[in-house]
């Protein structure tokens, strides 16, 4: 391995920030995905269902669904599929733009929504919110705050 000597290598301390939060990362996403099984959907079919859920008249452009879920078009495309097999969303052809598509959630959708999110945020709360005192939880948004803008910043300028 080749290292630059110009690098600022991370302290200790540094070092085990990192890693505590690639942990807590992987290890939450991987409980939550777990949590959501029984009913039949994956972390990103809940993050789709919540997108459509919270968008007017619960449809989206699909390049705005990719970009919102971090996905390729052809990612989300196939994740769309998947999902019109199971019912919960459709395409819809863009009136305005032959070549643009919507994701619409249907109405098995918008049940699978309303049926998943109570236990979906329970999972969160046991899992990361109520494991935080209030004035940590503010600490950590604080925090993170700067990072999600600059990762924001850098994913527009692409």
């Amino acid at each position: 391995m080749t290292t630059d000597s110009d690098t600022p290598w991370l302290t200790d301390q540094e070092q085990r920030a990192w890693r505590t939060h690639l942990d807590v990362s992987r290890l939450l996403m991987h409980q939550l995905e777990r949590d959501l099984q029984p009913f039949g959907l994956t972390n990103n079919d809940y993050e789709i269902l919540v997108n459509l859920s919270e968008a007017e008249d619960r449809r989206l452009r699909m390049s705005d669904l990719a970009a919102s879920t971090l996905q390729s078009k052809s990612r989300l495309s196939h994740q769309i599929t998947r999902m019109e097999n199971a019912g919960l969303v459709r395409r819809e052809s863009c009136e305005s733009d032959r070549r643009g598509l919507y994701a619409v959630l249907t109405d098995e959708g918008w049940d699978t929504m309303r049926r998943v999110a109570p236990h979906h945020v329970a999972s969160v709360r046991r899992h990361f919110i109520d494991l935080f005192a209030s004035e940590d939880l503010e600490a950590l948004r604080t925090s993170l705050t700067p990072v999600a803008e600059h990762l924001r910043e850098r994913r527009s300028a692409l």
